[in-house]
C-alpha cells in the first residue's frame, strides 16, 4: 500500500512538490522510497493525489502528483468535547477518534477531572496529541488532520460550538433518551457535537449547563463504558448513522 503525506499550500495534478522537513526525513531517511515508487499525498485543502516520486535528495523527496483522488473525508462535521483523562488515554482517543473521521477535538477540565495541568504542561500536551493526529490521520490516508485544541472549561467549550449543531451530552443519568432516538433529530448534514465526561463522568450541574446550551443528555445502554470507549463508540455509531461509516465507495 502507498505511503501517504501531508503537504503545505495548495496543489493541482501536474505539478511538483517537495517534502521537506521532518516528513522529507521520514520518506527519505525512513521509509527510504525510491525514484518512481508511487505515493498519496493530501494538501492544505484536503485535496487527495496519486503521486510518484522523482527525486531523492538529502533529506528531502520530490514528488510530482499524477491524478486527483476522491475525498474519503466523511460528509459529517463532528466534533468531539472529551473530559481530560488519566494517564495517556487521551492518546488513545486522539488516535482512534482520527481514524473514525472526527473533525475536532476539544479536551474539557470538568469538575471531576483529575488531572491539572500549568498553561505549560497544557501546551506541551496538545503539541503530543496534534502529533497523534497527524499519524493517525496518515495512517488512514484521510484528507484532513482533525485540530486539537488545548483544555477548556465546558462552559468556554459550549461557547465555540455553532449554534446549528446537534449536541448530544453522554450521561448514564439519561433513562428515557438513547443515542438512535437523538440521531433521528439530525438534519441532513447537521453537524454534530459530543460530550464526554471524565473517569467520574459529567455532574448534573454540568449536565443542565450543556442543556441549557441546547444540549441533549442520551445514554448508550445499560452498560456503563470506560471515559476511553464511549467517545469512541458514540462516534462510531454516528458516523454509521449519519456518515459514511460502513458505507460502499
Amino acid at each position: 500500500m502507498a505511503h501517504h503525506f501531508f503537504i503545505p499550500g495548495r496543489h493541482s495534478k501536474g505539478t511538483r512538490v517537495m517534502l521537506s522537513g521532518e516528513t522529507g526525513h521520514h520518506a527519505a531517511r525512513v521509509l527510504r522510497l525510491k525514484v518512481g515508487e508511487e505515493i498519496t499525498l493530501a494538501d492544505e485543502r484536503g485535496g487527495l493525489f496519486r503521486g510518484r516520486v522523482t527525486a531523492v535528495l538529502e533529506g528531502e523527496v520530490e514528488a510530482e502528483l499524477l491524478e486527483d483522488l476522491p475525498s474519503v473525508e466523511p460528509p459529517l462535521t463532528v466534533t468531539l468535547l472529551q473530559g481530560l483523562p488519566k494517564g495517556d488515554k487521551m492518546d488513545l482517543i486522539v488516535e482512534k477518534c482520527t481514524e473514525l473521521g472526527v473533525k475536532r477535538i476539544i479536551p474539557l477540565l470538568t469538575e471531576r477531572v483529575v488531572v491539572r495541568l500549568d498553561e505549560e504542561a497544557a501546551l506541551r500536551k496538545r503539541e503530543r496529541w496534534q502529533r497523534v493526529a497527524r499519524a493517525a490521520a496518515q495512517q488512514s490516508r484521510r484528507g484532513h488532520i482533525p485540530a486539537v485544541e488545548l483544555p477548556r472549561t465546558l462552559e468556554e467549550a459550549l461557547g465555540v460550538i455553532p449554534a446549528e449543531t446537534l449536541l448530544l451530552i453522554l450521561w448514564e443519568g439519561e433513562r428515557s433518551c438513547g443515542l438512535k432516538g437523538a440521531l433521528g433529530r439530525a438534519s441532513p448534514g447537521q453537524p454534530v457535537a459530543l460530550i464526554v465526561g471524565p473517569e467520574g463522568g459529567l455532574s448534573k450541574k454540568e449536565v443542565e449547563l450543556a442543556c441549557k446550551a441546547g444540549g441533549i443528555p442520551v445514554h448508550l445502554g445499560p452498560r456503563i463504558l470506560r471515559t476511553e470507549t464511549a467517545g469512541l463508540t458514540c462516534l462510531a455509531i454516528v458516523m454509521y448513522e449519519l456518515g459514511d461509516l460502513g458505507r460502499l465507495f
